[in-house]
């Protein structure tokens, strides 16, 4: 399951720009520079037109807000080549089919925001690609995440087979509350499906980011943008910038250098330092023992350094003999007990 590792960071992280341009090529230009200057794994922007997400009819109002946010194929486009002169991965959530025809061969992993989760001609047309799918869970139930697994499943079982398939928890409030980021059900949708997961952000810092990271997020995906302040846009207010996704990106190498490994044993560290030996301590002559005497817990102590008998096997030592002159503060050894 190596669809979703980044080559350069402990996590993949997805700067996600989406509508933060509000319709301004030149705008959208600079935030995607910033973007490709932050250090994350990929820039990603929102691929959609007004009259194919929403309704004039039953939402007349949202629809010309969407459409207000329109960029052409020509301006997506150059996007894409600023990022791929950057080498740095160009995603969208694109949000029809037809758009997704063009822009498709410019990605090599595919987003579905929350609100797609549920539209099944958009996940089929996705699914059709072969492409690595990374879905938000933001507004639905469990069952409603099962559901779209065992539906992407059944399209090409390679997305949950392969691990080709990412689910991010997600909250798709703007701004998301701190009670309300349920970073736990990371866990439970790893639990439940196996697959890789992640966190997709919408709080006002970068606190939940740097918990889901330190709780395992092998996927974030935060909102990017050049400043929080003057911006009226609700997107913006819940965004990250350059210099704070930098310094994000600096903790969370440190905290997972800090997690290490899984396995319990001295580090590397410890026993170049000789600690093990120098903190440790061994059974030793708490005073002069003679050959045949018996080890009792008066002429016996336990000291460090341990490089002779463990203190551990003290309780072994009393009621045996000694088999030689043992001096004061002399550690003992295994050829010194009389056998039992």
């Amino acid at each position: 399951m190596t669809h979703f590792i980044s080559d350069k960071n402990p996590l993949f992280f997805i700067a996600e720009i989406g509508g933060n341009h509000e319709g301004d090529f030149d705008y959208a230009k600079h935030l995607v520079s910033l973007a490709i200057d932050s250090g994350a794994d990929a820039v990603k922007l929102q691929v959609y037109s007004g009259d194919t997400l929403v309704s004039r009819i039953e939402s007349p109002d949202r629809n010309k807000h969407f459409k207000k946010f329109e960029l052409s194929r020509g301006q997506y486009e150059e996007l894409i080549g600023m990022c791929a002169d950057a080498g740095v991965q160009f995603m969208a959530s694109v949000w029809d089919t037809h758009r997704l025809g063009w822009i498709e061969p410019h990605v090599r992993i595919h987003k579905a925001g929350s609100g797609d989760l549920t539209a099944y001609p958009m996940l089929r047309a996705l699914v059709a690609s072969g492409k690595p799918l990374i879905l938000s869970t933001g507004l639905s139930t469990m069952p409603e995440v099962e559901a779209a697994v065992r539906y992407i499943g059944q399209l090409d079982a390679s997305y949950i087979a392969g691990g080709k398939l990412a689910l991010l928890q997600c909250s798709s409030a703007y701004p998301c509350p701190d009670a309300d980021a349920n970073l736990h059900v990371m866990q439970s949708l790893r639990q439940a499906f196996g697959l890789p997961v992640g966190y997709s952000d919408h709080t006002t810092d970068n606190e939940a980011a740097y918990a889901a990271a330190v709780m395992g997020a092998q996927i974030l995906e935060m909102h990017f943008t050049d400043t929080r302040e003057g911006k009226v846009f609700r997107d913006h207010l819940v965004s990250i910038t350059r210099d704070e996704l930098k310094d994000l990106l600096d903790r969370i190498r440190r905290v997972r250098t800090l997690q290490g490994s899984h396995v319990k044993q001295p580090t590397s560290t410890e026993l170049a330092q000789g600690h093990v030996a120098s903190f440790r301590r061994s059974v030793y002559a708490a005073r002069p023992i003679a050959a045949g005497e018996f080890f009792t817990n008066d002429n016996l102590t336990v000291l460090r350094p341990a490089h002779g008998l463990c203190a551990s096997r003290y309780d072994e030592c009393i009621g045996r003999r000694a088999l030689r002159n043992i001096g004061e503060h002399e550690v003992l050894t295994e050829a010194d007990l009389e056998d039992r």
